[in-house]
C-alpha cells in the first residue's frame, strides 16, 4: 500500500492535490483516488454512497473548510475515479478499506465529516479504535434504497445479480442511469431547489455513472449489500458506544423514512444535532449552510 501523486493532467477535482492510495483487496491492487486541500489539522471528508458517488460532491464544502483544516476527500473503491473492479462489494471491504486508509494517511486521531451511508462505517471504526477525534454525520443513513422501499433480502439479491450479469445487467443499469432518471431522483429526494438541477449538472452526474465497471458497487449499494448493520437498534448501539463528540446534520426535507431514522439517532443522549434546508444531498446543495451549522462544533477546543 502506498500513495503516489497523480499527474495534474489526469486529475479532475476541486482544486486540491490529487493522489492515489494503492490498496490490496482480495488479491487485487485497487487504485483509490483522494484529494487534499488546505493546511492545518486533518479533516476527512467521506461522500455518500450512491450511484453518482464521487468526492466532487464534497468539493465546495472542502473549499470552505480548507482555510481551517487540511481537508482530505476520497472516492470510495468502486466509485468516482477509483478502481471499479467486479468485486462482490460488501461491508467487510469498506470496513477494512477505511481502517487501512486512515491508518496509512493520518498519524493522529482526526475530525471526520461523513455523508449518507458512510455514517455506519465511521461509527464502526470509531468504536473499534481511536481513529477520530470528533465526528459529523450529514444526512446519515444505514439502509440502502431497495430495503428502505421494503424489498426483502432475497428480492434485493436477485436484483443485484441481474445487474451484475454481463448483457442484461448492463442494459438494466443503463436504463436506471439515464439523465432523465437521474434528474427525477435528484428532484425526488436529493436536492430541494430544482433550479440547481441543471442539464450540465446532471450530465456530469451521468458521466460518472458510465465509467467501466460502475454498475457493480452501485448495485451493491442500491440493493442493501453495503448496509453494515441490518437493524436500527444496531445502528443506535454504535452511537451509544461512542467515546468522541458526535454531531448530526439533518435536511428538513429528508424522505419520511430516512427522517424517522435520523430522529431516532439524534434523540440519543449526548448527540448534538441541527436541522437545515435540504434533503439527502444537503452537503452538496447547501455547503455554506452546512459549514455555518457545524463550525462551532468543529472549531471548539477538544476535551
Amino acid at each position: 500500500m502506498s500513495t503516489n501523486l497523480l499527474s495534474t493532467s489526469a486529475a479532475i477535482g476541486f482544486g486540491g492535490v490529487v493522489q492515489e492510495y494503492l490498496w490490496n483487496c482480495e488479491n487485487q491492487q485497487l487504485r483509490v483516488v483522494y484529494e487534499t486541500l488546505g493546511k492545518g489539522s486533518p479533516l476527512l471528508l467521506l461522500p455518500a454512497f450512491s450511484t453518482v458517488s464521487t468526492r466532487l460532491e464534497m468539493g465546495e464544502l472542502a473549499r470552505l473548510l480548507a482555510p481551517h483544516f487540511q481537508v482530505v476527500a476520497i472516492d470510495w473503491p468502486g466509485f468516482g475515479q477509483s478502481s471499479r473492479p467486479s468485486l462482490n462489494y460488501r461491508p467487510e471491504i469498506y470496513q477494512q478499506f477505511l481502517e487501512d486508509f486512515v491508518r496509512a494517511i493520518f498519524n493522529t486521531p482526526i475530525t471526520v465529516v461523513a455523508a449518507g451511508h458512510a455514517a455506519t462505517y465511521v461509527l464502526q471504526l470509531a468504536v473499534k479504535r481511536a481513529a477520530f477525534s470528533r465526528i459529523v454525520l450529514l444526512a446519515p443513513t444505514w439502509r440502502g434504497p431497495l430495503p428502505t422501499m421494503g424489498a426483502s433480502q432475497q428480492i434485493a439479491g436477485m436484483v443485484r445479480e441481474l445487474v451484475r450479469s454481463p448483457i442484461l445487467g448492463q442494459a438494466l443499469y443503463k436504463l436506471n442511469t439515464t439523465q432523465s432518471f437521474l434528474s427525477f431522483m435528484y428532484r425526488r429526494h436529493v436536492f430541494t431547489d430544482a433550479a440547481k438541477i441543471t442539464p450540465s449538472f446532471i450530465e456530469k452526474k451521468w458521466y460518472t455513472t458510465q465509467q467501466p465497471g460502475a454498475r457493480f458497487a452501485s448495485a451493491a449499494f442500491v440493493t442493501g449489500n453495503l448496509d453494515a448493520v441490518r437493524e436500527q437498534s444496531d445502528f443506535l448501539e454504535l452511537v451509544q458506544s461512542l467515546t468522541v463528540p458526535l454531531m448530526v446534520v439533518i435536511g428538513e426535507s429528508s424522505p419520511p423514512k430516512s427522517r424517522e431514522e435520523m430522529n431516532a439517532l439524534v434523540a440519543l443522549p449526548g448527540v448534538k444535532s441541527v436541522v437545515i434546508p435540504g434533503s439527502l444531498g444537503l452537503h452538496e446543495e447547501y455547503p455554506a449552510v452546512v459549514l455555518e451549522a457545524v463550525q462551532d462544533f468543529l472549531f471548539s477546543p477538544e476535551k
